[in-house]
């Protein structure tokens, strides 16, 4: 406890000595979930002040605004939205967080950039293949700072791992395998369709995506399990793993994507993203497998989610808990290292990261570019459109495309309606 105050008091006084022209004032679309971690974690830097908060639930706005006293957030001082477009318009906002559901994540960081706001994204920062492409475009014409929320990059143990994969001593690597099996997350009951709750833009939340009657599994949370806005939990955990898998590779795409699975937990269940898959990435050298299962927690190792690297010394294992090495016992060469523990925080690590880089204006300081981000959310859609077209896909990397032209007019880009259209960055 006295460590804890001490640090808060320290905290206070570096805070009331950041310069003016050194303060950043953030908001925040979409409160709900991730983008309220979020910012919580960016207002433990120095120099960062809350002004804004958007939401199309007023039900969480209210709720968010009643936490800022806690938070020692004057509330007098926030103004609250329903549109981020409002949001976006107000001058004295620097940087925006944007923790809304995936099928806004383009439009939004698009608007922001165009605003002259710099960004942190909720991951996966594109719902489809061209969106990546745009969100990268835009980015580079309006010069602004994008980070994206893929906070292992940020975590000191995730990077030791990755060093000693490169270091060689696992000798050649075969194969890597990445999974994630969520016990705690269920297959989604069946709910009826039921009137707009109060409070809640119900036409803002849809945006881009068809409009439906409102149906509470759509809704909070769960949307992720419906394709209009999300891609299941191969985006939701995959840009995650699967990053550290190419990181330690040092690879950037497949030659050729397949993939199995369903909804086998509960056939009955009406989430359309499935609860069980499987994916096979086949680059050069090695091959790449992603294995996950929604209310099973048994995985791999005896871990329920990490990415391991296969080599002929000996297997690493990586996961946000830690790492270590499991030696190869018909190797001559083994390799054996005991388990090293995560010991830091790596959503707070990731945004001090990002305060820095907004101050500082060098890009390649970035922890998690939206290039970067972009690159990993494509391979995971990938897999994703593998399994949706029940296909063996081969990628053309010099096009950028698949070689399967009807593959990529029905997924490349997600389709949009209500109006909306994929922005142009010209």
């Amino acid at each position: 406890m006295l460590a804890n105050s001490v640090g808060n008091n320290v905290f206070a006084i570096f805070k009331n000595r950041i310069a003016p022209s050194d303060q950043i004032n953030v908001g925040v679309i979409g409160v709900n979930g991730m983008g309220w971690s979020d910012l919580k974690a960016m207002l433990k830097v120095p120099g960062v002040n809350l002004v804004a908060l958007c939401d199309v639930d007023k039900n969480v706005l209210d709720k968010r605004m009643g936490e800022l006293k806690a938070m020692n957030v004057d509330a007098s001082k926030v103004r609250t939205y329903a549109d981020h477009r409002a949001l976006l318009d107000q001058k004295d906002i620097d940087a925006v967080i944007i923790g809304s559901p995936d099928h806004w994540h383009c439009l939004q960081m698009v608007d922001a950039c165009q605003a002259g706001k710099e960004v942190y994204i909720e991951k996966p920062v594109g719902n489809s293949i061209e969106e990546c492409r745009i969100m990268i475009a835009a980015q580079k014409k309006y010069n602004r700072v994008v980070q994206a929320g893929q906070w292992q990059r940020s975590q000191q143990h995730f990077q030791e791992a990755v060093n000693f994969v490169h270091s060689g001593q696992l000798g050649n690597i075969r194969a890597v395998k990445v999974w994630c099996f969520v016990g705690w997350k269920k297959p989604i009951p069946f709910i009826a369709d039921s009137p707009v709750p109060a409070g809640v833009d119900y036409n803002r939340w849809l945006g881009p995506a068809e409009i439906r009657p409102f149906n509470a599994n759509r809704f909070h949370f769960t949307f992720r399990w419906f394709w209009d806005y999300a891609g299941g939990l191969m985006t939701d955990w995959g840009v995650h793993l699967l990053d550290y898998a190419l990181i330690g590779m040092k690879a950037t795409v497949p030659k050729s994507i397949s993939a199995m699975g369903g909804n086998f937990g509960d056939p009955a269940s009406p989430q359309e993203t499935p609860d069980t898959l499987t994916a096979l990435y086949q680059f050069d050298k090695f091959s790449l497998s992603w294995d996950h299962a929604i209310g099973i927690e048994n995985g791999l190792y005896k871990q329920n989610h990490g990415v391991s690297f296969i080599g002929d010394n000996g297997t690493l294992e990586l996961d946000r808990s830690g790492w270590e090495v499991m030696e190869e016992p018909r190797s001559p060469k083994k390799v054996l290292v005991e388990r090293k523990k995560s010991m830091d925080n790596g959503l707070d690590k990731h945004m001090e990261n990002f305060v820095s880089v907004i101050r500082s204006r060098k890009m390649e300081d970035l922890k998690c570019s939206i290039q970067e981000a972009s690159h990993i959310a494509m391979l995971s859609q990938m897999g994703n459109i593998a399994f949706r077209s029940g296909k063996k896909l081969d990628w053309d990397q010099q096009r950028g495309r698949f070689t399967n032209e009807k593959i990529n007019r029905k997924y490349l880009a997600a389709p949009y309606h209500n109006g909306y259209k994929l922005p142009k960055i010209g």
